[in-house]
């Protein structure tokens, strides 16, 4: 597997260690200790991953990752120190597709970039897009007023775009693909992370709640995911 990697965070000792594992991995690696310059070179030329810390001055990772999402749907990991479930949960709030609190292994952080990198394959750069939206690999997914393609990872409702992270993506259409039929955290869990991605139910109920948000913003009567307590969620049937 190849690809490019971006990492920004102001630890120079951090860089090094993350950027060696990483070419160990054949990766491509970009590192930034400043979250400005690593804002404009990521929008401008923009890689397969990146990982960002959360501490750093001028400019938080949650600042920078609401910045980034303004531009790009890019997957993020968070790498930091602050290790509190609140913190967590507030990553994942702001778009992040993971999180790592250190201190951590190098070996855990190649995992679960790996496992990141098969779950987005289709991933290309913002410029390569429309292109990608000309080639039909796999028919697009239609329930009602959704539209999902999995080859340019584009989301449709009402015919208004829907930006969504690669997790959200996939939990959004494993319910779609059985509307009707129940899915357990478990399963959802399955079908959005890799084996070696450890997560909870409140990871699941996290993401949930933000589609549920993005798609609220284009349409207040948004009401097609259903909460079933103590059991998942659901796609409802038109």
């Amino acid at each position: 597997m190849t690809g490019t990697i971006a990492v920004v965070d102001d630890e120079r000792n951090v860089l090094t260690s993350v950027q060696h594992a990483l070419e160990l991995a054949e990766f491509n690696v970009r590192v930034y200790t400043d979250p400005f310059a690593g804002l404009q070179d990521i929008i401008k030329n923009p890689p397969d991953l990146a990982i960002l810390d959360i501490k750093m001055p001028r400019m938080d990772g949650l600042e920078l990752l609401h910045r980034l999402r303004r531009k790009t749907d890019l997957p993020v990991i968070f790498l930091t120190s602050k290790g509190q479930e609140e913190d967590e949960l507030e990553g994942l709030r702001h778009g992040a597709d993971d999180y790592i609190s250190k201190p951590y292994s190098l070996k855990l952080l190649v995992g679960r970039v790996h496992a990141i990198m098969r779950r987005n394959s289709n991933f290309q750069p913002i410029g390569e897009l429309k292109k990608i939206r000309e080639i039909k690999l796999e028919p697009a997914l239609e329930r009602g007023s959704l539209v999902m393609d999995t080859v340019s990872h584009s989301c449709m409702w009402n015919g208004a775009n829907v930006v969504l992270t690669v997790t959200e993506f996939l939990l959004l259409k494993v319910l779609a693909k059985m509307p009707g039929h129940v899915k357990t955290r478990d399963q959802l869990m399955d079908a959005a992370y890799d084996e070696a991605t450890c997560v909870d139910d409140r990871t699941i109920d996290s993401h949930i709640k933000r589609i549920r948000k993005k798609f609220k913003a284009i349409d207040s009567e948004f009401d097609q995911i259903d909460t079933l307590y103590g059991v998942g969620y659901r796609f409802k049937k038109d």
